[in-house]
């Protein structure tokens, strides 16, 4: 990995991370994001996290400790560009605290108050639903376990996924460490907004707020893919 995130005339590649339920495929080649950025000369290095896409799927919550070891061994050896949403932005989010140089400018999409607000009593309710225990009047619950049973997606993968160990969450100390220009996308219908305090908490930190997004909307949304693309320097040609 590199030493440091600097602008180069010569662009690095386009590091893009899905979020819970999705895929490098799912979330980025099938909305033709993907195709932007070749559009635009960039090449990218797409990753299935862990339980997701083509990655092994295990049903151990203990496995799921460490989402970060897929992105980590996906770098090369200079910095790259990287594009994450919702569980993906966390990722690249904790990589760039542990990995200081990975990374020439960041985007994180659909992650906002819940970086610091973790609610341990509302991911169990979504990985029981997405178990199959659905509690029809938790709305919430219901979509995630409708998201999770999509063709290709592994219900118990993704349920452990949800149950996790906790690793040390990341707080403001943490975040005070990202050294590269960060951008954060968040839409103002989204269950993790508002994005004020995480957006604070980075050095290098600016913000895009969505009209009328919701959490899953974001990232087919035009005004996500301009934002996105114009922060990199990727406005195809």
């Amino acid at each position: 990995m590199g030493e440091a995130a600097q602008d180069t005339d010569d662009p690095p590649p386009v590091m893009c991370v899905h979020g819970w339920g999705g895929s490098f495929t799912d979330t980025w080649e099938r909305n033709g994001f993907t195709a932007l950025l070749a559009d635009a000369g960039r090449e990218v290095i797409g990753v299935d996290l862990l339980g997701h896409g083509q990655a092994p799927k295990p049903h151990e919550p203990e496995a799921y400790a460490d989402l970060t070891t897929r992105v980590v061994s996906s770098l090369p050896d200079s910095p790259v560009d990287a594009i994450g949403f919702s569980m993906g932005a966390l990722t690249l989010l904790r990589t760039a605290v542990e990995h200081p140089g990975a990374f020439r400018r960041l985007v994180l999409a659909g992650i906002g108050r819940n970086v610091f607000e973790f609610d341990e009593d509302r991911s169990a309710a979504i990985a029981r639903a997405v178990s199959g225990d659905i509690d029809d009047e938790d709305n919430l619950s219901r979509l995630f376990a409708q998201y999770a049973a999509r063709p290709g997606n592994d219900p118990t993968a993704l349920a452990a996924v949800l149950r996790q160990p906790q690793r040390v969450r990341l707080d403001e100390a943490a975040l005070a460490s990202v050294s590269c220009p960060t951008l954060v996308i968040v839409g103002d219908r989204d269950f993790v907004h508002p994005a004020d305090r995480l957006v604070e908490a980075i050095p290098d930190c600016r913000s895009v707020e969505l009209r009328n997004v919701d959490h899953f909307a974001t990232p087919d949304d035009f005004g996500f893919v301009d934002a996105a693309l114009e922060f990199i320097g990727a406005i195809p040609t």
